[in-house]
């Protein structure tokens, strides 16, 4: 659930690639899955115009109005509703802290090397992850390509996804996704749930996110790219939290449990 605000980034770029698209006549967003096939058609030029190659444009042909992204878009909110406590509570804050505890331990090596790499600690990855995806115990079920077209297309919030849709689709023309990849609701992907335009711009290696060891590096990477501070505490580290999601709970749940998974 963290593409609240992950993508924000991406908001010139979506200016840009609009701006160029409103003069060769937008695609037109819709709010019923009746317009989705006449959109894909429209759409499918602007992306081609924006370098997607010959596989995501066959991505895209075959992408399918998802309906049940649509039920968790507009029910997204109540997710982040109510207070810090109840939120954690609610999360499994408390099996999150103890088993990322034990993973800090049991992938020290790994943690060591993302930590001098990037100045981000275990304790917010940890937490992240765990909050993300239960620490990869599960990564969605949703088509990936599917999910984030139709968040594009859809009329709520087209300027957010649209760079998000052209980046999943070069995605598909890279290898780092199918056609048929699952993820999460809103096209999340991988063990911490990156949007597609976030893996190119933040993914690290073969910005293969299902891997965890590449998840925690290129989340990390987002952190840093986001001004994370080396060596600061989680309060002065807070902004760059904000940008991995921006719902005021989330951040504080983060910091929280990472406090208390690095205290270990």
């Amino acid at each position: 659930m963290a593409f609240l605000a992950k993508g924000k980034i991406f908001a010139a770029a979506a200016s840009m690639m609009l701006a160029a698209a409103t003069g060769a006549q937008a695609a037109q967003c819709g709010n019923t899955g009746a317009g989705f096939e006449a959109w894909k058609a429209e759409f499918a030029a602007e992306a081609k115009a924006n370098g997607v190659g010959s596989k995501g444009l066959a991505a895209l042909a075959n992408a399918r109005y998802a309906t049940k992204t649509i039920s968790a878009d507009r029910a997204i909110h109540k997710a982040f509703s109510g207070s810090v406590d109840a939120f954690m509570k609610r999360r499994g804050a408390s099996t999150i802290i103890s088993k990322g505890r034990s993973l800090k331990k049991s992938n020290a090596a790994l943690f060591d090397k993302i930590e001098r790499t990037y100045g981000v600690p275990p304790g917010v990855l940890l937490a992240i992850w765990g909050m993300e995806t239960g620490f990869g115990s599960y990564l969605g079920k949703q088509n990936t390509v599917s999910a984030i077209l139709t968040l594009t297309y859809d009329c709520r919030r087209p300027e957010f996804f649209y760079p998000h849709g052209v980046a999943a689709l070069k995605l598909v023309d890279r290898g780092a996704l199918s056609a048929s990849s699952v993820g999460a609701m809103h096209g999340e992907i991988g063990h911490t749930q990156f949007l597609p335009g976030n893996v190119l711009k933040y993914g690290v290696g073969n910005r293969n996110l299902r891997d965890k060891s590449t998840a925690l590096a290129s989340t990390a990477n987002f952190l840093k790219g986001h001004g994370w501070r080396a060596g600061a505490s989680y309060e002065a580290n807070m902004g760059a939290i904000a940008g991995w999601n921006s719902a005021s709970v989330y951040q504080q749940a983060i910091a929280r449990m990472a406090t208390a998974i690095d205290a270990d």
